[in-house]
This record gives structure tokens, sequence and C-alpha cells, in this order.
């Protein structure tokens, strides 16, 4: 049984068949899907998806991407969400340097600010870290340290700087791109972090793992990345499954 921690359900790629996505996510042994909000229509659609599918659970807040449009009234309006019972965290937040679709310095500004939103609500979060990873860090280490403060996605800095985000109490979670030939780093990251600090995703529909490369990702495609976290750590795929399920039911407080 695995658990998909991230993954963006309500987009437009799932439309013509999100039914026989999710049908086969459950056939495959996938328990849990975490959607994710990336601004207030989509944490609203996230959150409409989860309440319509047992095994789907929502994340809600304003992606660095739109931080350009996110306002007062959005952040408010996302803080009413968060009494659904099927949100679970906030995120995606975080800084991306890479596409800088958004202002940096209202990246910048707006991630503080749900930071501190997340806090206050005492909600895991969900970082997305682009080519910002000193100032994601420097921003998460004016948060402070402790347990379950939420989750790395989509992890692609080096092995130091994951043990500084779970020093800080972060998960890292493995993306499909552990599956890529030659993606050295994130399968050093993915042999060697502990077990019980990693969580596992697709972010479908992006990033699909091998064999699937090239193709929409989806929720089932999840288990080739255990596969291969299972291969360079030498152990069996049951232990991935079972110990990174358990990680990310304890953080994101799911049954």
């Amino acid at each position: 049984m695995l658990i998909d921690s991230h993954a963006h359900l309500d987009m437009q790629d799932f439309d013509e068949d999100r039914e026989e996505v999710l049908a086969r996510a459950s056939n495959g042994g996938i328990t849990r899907i975490i959607t994710i909000g990336i601004d207030l229509d989509s944490s609203c659609e996230a959150l409409a998806l989860a309440d319509k599918y047992d095994s789907v659970y929502a994340a809600v807040a304003c992606h660095p991407h739109n931080a350009d449009e996110c306002d007062v009234q959005d952040l408010e309006k996302l803080v009413e969400m968060t009494s659904e019972k099927k949100v679970v965290a906030w995120g995606e937040i975080g800084l991306d340097f890479y596409r800088r679709y958004s202002d940096l310095e209202i990246q910048s500004e707006i991630f503080l600010r749900q930071l501190e939103m997340a806090k206050d609500l005492e909600l895991p979060v969900i970082i997305h870290d682009r080519e910002a990873h000193s100032e994601v860090l420097a921003s998460l280490t004016s948060m402070g340290k402790g347990e379950g403060k939420g989750v790395i996605h989509c992890f692609s800095g080096n092995l130091d700087l994951a043990f500084l985000f779970i020093r800080l109490g972060y998960h890292i979670s493995i993306p499909g791109t552990v599956t890529y030939k030659k993606a050295s780093q994130v399968k050093d990251v993915a042999a060697k972090i502990p077990l019980e600090r990693m969580l596992i995703e697709t972010d479908a529909p992006f990033l699909a793992p091998v064999p699937k490369r090239g193709k929409r990702n989806e929720p089932l495609f999840v288990s080739f990345t255990a596969q291969e976290i299972a291969r360079l750590r030498n152990i069996e795929f049951e232990e991935v499954a079972k110990v990174t399920s358990e990680n990310a039911r304890i953080l994101f407080n799911l049954p």
C-alpha cells in the first residue's frame, strides 16, 4: 500500500478520465492521494475532489508562481477552507527562482506570510523550492525547529541540504525523477536519508517516472518511484511502502 503525497488532480490533464485515473490508483494499492492547491480556485477544486473521493485529501495555498495575484482576501478564504476536515496541509508554498512567473520580492513576502498562517493553524506545510535553496532554508530556519513541520516537495537539492531540512523537522519527498538514469543527486538523497523522514510523490501530471517518462503522470505511477528507492537502498519494496505511507499518515494526520 502506498500514499501519493503530492498530485494535482484538479488540472485539466485529468478532465477526460479522472474517474479512471483514481480507479487505477485504488486497484494498484494507492490508498491515499494528497491533491494540492496552487491558488484559491485550484484549492477549491482540490477540496471538492477530496469531498467527492474517500481516498483523496486536499492541501490549500498560493503557489509562488501565483504570488503576484495572491491578495489578502484570497488568503482569508483559504484560511476558512482549512476548517474542512479533508484539508490536511497548507501548500504548495515556497519560492521559484527558475521560472520567475512572479516578482521575487512578492514571492518571498507571500511565502513568509503563509508560513506564519500555517503555524497559527497548526498545519504542516508543503514546500516548493526551485533554484532557491538558500532562501527557502533561511525562511524555514526563521520559523524554528520542530517535528512535523512539513515536507520539501519534489526535492532537488543535494544530500547536505536534505539533512539541513531534516534537522529543522521537515520530511523530504522523492519524486519520479529518481528513476531517471542521470539523476545522480536525487538518487543519492533517496539512498541515504533516513527512511523515516521520506515521503514519495508523483507531482502528477508532471514528472512521470521511467518506464512512463514522457507521458502524463498519475498517482498509480508512484509505485515505480518506490521500486527505485528500494533498489537504491537494497531493501524490500514493501518496507519502502510501509514506512513512507506511515510517514505521510502521521504528517498529514490521515485516518
